[in-house]
């Protein structure tokens, strides 16, 4: 329940934070005509309703099994995931559109200290928001936290950029300005992309990696009665998996010894972070 408790309170945080950035960067954008401060208030606009699907998919997620849900709720976590990235690729598009506009048609920006104030602060604010979430996220297996990690680091980056077009209107460089818009929203798209195809993949049922793959063939091969083992067969459930395995024993076992050989190996591999539950199927051969 603490992984849950931890990453509700860094879902709330990101809100919180998000609302206070998206009021200082959208006035600041609006009134001094900044593309690229616009571009940055919207992405912040985005991070809210992030951190709103981390809120209600790690609540949905950290709902026990039940008789409808025998192995849990935590594919919530990849479908909010999902619902995050699709919001950040259609916020990506209509960003690169007006800064594409902004950038033939010419750039209305004009230079104010108080712009590069909001980026200072914007800056602070998103970088101690990330090295709080990457501190869970390597603590916690959980999607949601990385893809709140992954939009706080972006955003320290995409508003570094602000900065700099801003600054360089001092000596008369305006076109920068939105050329920063056009590269946020490209990097917000990617990000999505690359968010919505893990989420995607886990829905979809991906078998579990190979590394763990060893590790369980390892566990298995410390027991002298196990002669073979088919190929294991996994699928996701949130965060972990559940993992099939069929083991062949000598014929002449009894069903005692062999059941006790499989209710240990289970154990052995329940034990993984990663694994969820493992399922041993004996066979005698």
């Amino acid at each position: 329940m603490e992984r849950f408790e931890k990453t509700k309170k860094a879902g709330l945080y990101g809100i919180l934070g998000n609302i206070f950035l998206l009021i200082i960067k959208g006035t600041a954008g609006f009134l001094f005509k900044s593309q690229s401060m616009i571009a940055d208030a919207m992405n912040s606009a985005s991070d809210i309703f992030a951190s709103l699907m981390t809120f209600i998919g790690n609540k949905i997620a950290s709902e026990p099994s039940d008789k409808s849900h025998n192995f849990g709720h935590g594919k919530a976590e990849y479908i909010f995931s999902m619902l995050i990235s699709i919001s950040m690729m259609i916020v990506a598009f209509k960003l690169f559109y007006d800064s594409l506009n902004s950038l033939f048609q010419g750039s209305e920006l004009v230079f104010s200290w108080l712009l590069i104030i909001v980026c200072c602060i914007t800056i602070v604010v998103k970088l101690s928001l990330y090295i709080y979430t990457n501190k869970l996220s390597k603590k916690y297996n959980n999607i949601l936290l990385e893809s709140n990690k992954k939009d706080h680091r972006n955003d320290c980056i995409v508003t570094s950029f602000t900065l700099i077009s801003i600054l360089l209107t001092l000596v008369g460089i305006y076109w920068f300005d939105g050329i920063v818009g056009i590269g946020i929203s490209i990097w917000i798209c990617f990000t999505g992309v690359k968010i919505f195809v893990e989420s995607y993949n886990v829905l979809m049922d991906i078998s579990i990696d190979e590394k763990t793959k060893e590790l369980i063939l390892d566990l298995a091969h410390h027991y002298k009665n196990i002669q073979k083992m088919d190929e294991i067969v996994s699928t996701p459930v949130g965060y972990q998996y559940v993992v099939f395995l069929t083991i062949y024993v000598d014929g002449n076992m009894s069903t005692f010894e062999s059941h006790e050989l499989a209710d240990k190996l289970e154990k052995n591999v329940t034990a993984l972070d990663n694994i969820y539950k493992a399922i041993v199927h004996v066979n005698p051969i």
